[in-house]
């Protein structure tokens, strides 16, 4: 949890641009780093973007595949972990410390996702859709927590960024109830953790991206709002664009460096909400 200079001293001659540019990155380097569902998506940007700045970072997903290809950047070690069994994510945790030998420096909750479902009237919603999508989003979270905390209160220290959304905030375009509900949960349980272990040195905090084209569903989304819908949508968005991988990975990067030492309990939000 470090801001890196990379400056060049004064009297330090001729600084090349590449080292000009340094000064605005984020240094990394030795920081244990774990993210969740890191197997595509923003889970992989976010994965890669530390490891490209020195961090040891350790990656789950359920697919090996998609594994895999997060780990083409050196530096991650991955593990195929189902999020949706709480004794898992918590073994998951554990195996991190073993092996990076003491505590989780940030902790990236990023698992979750409509699982599929679409809007529809609440009285079509069945018990087993509500519920599948609380235990990714909500639950996997949860257990996560629980069983990094523990190691972080011991080393006096600790980030933790959970990706909410937009429709954690307002009611989204995309009414999908379990969805929306879950991510209000993720806010809350991040305004929560925030205001219990700020006295352990540990900062909680929430990035909450709009609608980021990361998966065949999400663009499916998209197309479905026809020309005229996506038109309309960009024109309320501050920026007139989506949002991408990489601006929710460079969010939770400034989240879990010492930019944000002060802060805590907040939800940043990237890309607007729709």
């Amino acid at each position: 949890m470090r801001g890196g200079s990379g400056r060049a001293a004064p009297g330090d001659g001729m600084v090349c641009a590449q080292d000009r540019t340094a000064g605005m990155d984020l240094d990394f380097r030795g920081e244990v780093i774990a993210v969740s569902a890191a197997g595509s998506g923003l889970g992989r940007s976010i994965a890669q973007a530390f490891a490209r700045r020195g961090a040891r970072v350790f990656a789950c997903d359920v697919s090996p595949g998609g594994l895999a290809a997060t780990a083409e950047v050196p530096g991650i070690v991955t593990a195929v972990v189902d999020l949706t069994d709480r004794a898992a994510a918590a073994a998951w945790v554990d195996g991190v410390e073993a092996r990076s030998g003491g505590a989780i420096g940030v902790l990236v909750n990023n698992a979750g996702g409509s699982m599929g479902q679409v809007p529809g009237p609440i009285e079509l919603v069945s018990d087993e859709d509500w519920d599948r999508v609380f235990t990714l989003n909500v639950d996997a979270m949860f257990a996560i927590c629980r069983a990094a905390v523990p190691a972080m209160k011991r080393a006096a220290r600790g980030r933790i960024v959970n990706i909410s959304s937009g429709a954690g905030l307002k009611a989204s375009i995309h009414p999908v109830q379990a969805y929306g509900a879950a991510k209000h949960a993720v806010v809350g349980m991040t305004r929560l953790l925030a205001a219990e272990l700020g006295r352990h040195n540990i900062t909680v905090n929430s990035v909450a991206p709009g609608l980021v084209l990361t998966s065949e569903a999400r663009e499916a989304q998209w197309e479905r709002y026809g020309e005229a819908g996506r038109e309309a949508i960009l024109q309320r968005l501050p920026l007139r664009r989506l949002a991408t991988a990489e601006d929710i990975a460079k969010a939770v990067l400034f989240f879990a460096s010492d930019l944000a030492a002060g802060v805590s309990g907040e939800v940043l939000q990237v890309g607007g909400t729709m």
